[in-house]
């Protein structure tokens, strides 16, 4: 199964949703990473890993290291520049060209033969403009392709026993809970290669959790699916994504124990 996972910035994919796309490859998909921008807006490390000017070149290179731990069949960037962290933390998008956005999509769908797209919530799981620009961009290209065999799936699906709540996108019901476990050490190297990152996953996760942690630490085994297309209130049991995920033994439906 050709599957295209298509996030705003490096690291989302191993953060957000890296144990689904380790469980994805080692179940024998094509798992396709388009990352959007090369996460030049973001911090560098602390102490700096590199100079600011140097940052998007590094976090491609970590991008690459964290899509060969993920099992990736490909990685590719789009053009599109992150812009910096403004006033009081203000997160920006990186274009308000939406309709470019949206055909480079479908162009880079359409390359890999995708039969399933995974983005960011409708949300952006924490209200980040760029994962919202993400997902409405998302939205568009499934729907302008138009074929029902072409299945969307958002990550970071609600539920009540989400392991994170912050991150959780309330408007999208998880159709699929995944125990990712068996990848903790998968995902871990992953979040590893992105070094300019560290300070930041360590302080917001230590902040959450008042307590000190290092970079393991705040790995969670625990992540959710929400299919937006075709819609449905169940999964079929034809869909192919929940049937390649579930013959891992490590995904169940919400309902179920």
């Amino acid at each position: 199964m050709n599957i295209l996972a298509f996030f705003a910035h490096p690291d989302d994919e191993t953060m957000l949703c890296g144990g689904t796309l380790a469980l994805l490859a080692r179940a024998g998909a094509q798992v396709h990473l388009l990352i959007a921008t090369r996460g030049e807006g973001g911090e560098n490390g602390d102490p700096p890993v590199c100079p600011r000017e140097k940052l998007g070149e590094v976090r491609a290179e970590e991008m690459r290291c964290a899509a060969e731990k993920l099992g990736a069949a490909s990685l590719r960037f789009l053009s599109y520049v992150d812009p910096l962290v403004g006033p009081d933390d203000t997160l920006y998008a990186f274009t308000e060209d939406e309709e470019t956005l949206v055909s480079e999509l479908i162009e880079v769908l359409q390359s890999v033969h995708a039969e399933a797209l995974i983005s960011h919530g409708s949300n952006g799981e924490y209200g980040h403009p760029a994962h919202r620009l993400c997902h409405r961009a998302a939205r568009k290209a499934i729907e302008r392709l138009g074929t029902r065999a072409l299945l969307f799936y958002t990550i970071q699906a609600a539920h009540p026993e989400h392991p994170r709540p912050r991150l959780a996108n309330p408007q999208d019901p998880a159709h699929l809970i995944l125990d990712t476990r068996s990848v903790h050490e998968v995902k871990v190297a992953a979040a590893l290669c992105h070094r300019t990152q560290h300070a930041l996953f360590v302080r917001n996760t230590s902040r959450e959790l008042g307590c000190p942690v290092t970079v393991p630490e705040v790995i969670r085994d625990w992540e959710s699916l929400h299919r937006v297309y075709p819609a449905v209130t169940r999964l079929p049991v034809e869909d192919r994504l929940a049937i390649l995920l579930k013959s891992t033994g490590c995904a169940r439906d919400p309902d179920k124990p």
